[in-house]
């Protein structure tokens, strides 16, 4: 009986610290800025290029 309330304890002692961490946490994200450029198939770029696949 001695250890079913020791884990008892040990369980709500855990959820507490879970909560208490998701408030009190520093959990947002970084926000960084990227840009990458991107080739639309079909997209004129002025040149004689050929496609992504060779064609």
């Amino acid at each position: 009986m001695r250890i079913v309330k020791l884990l008892a304890a040990l369980v709500l002692l855990a959820g507490a610290g879970l909560v208490a961490f998701a408030y009190l946490g520093d959990l947002s994200p970084q926000r960084n800025e990227t840009r990458i450029p991107v080739v639309l198939d079909g997209a004129s770029d002025g040149g004689d290029t050929a496609g992504a696949d060779g064609s």
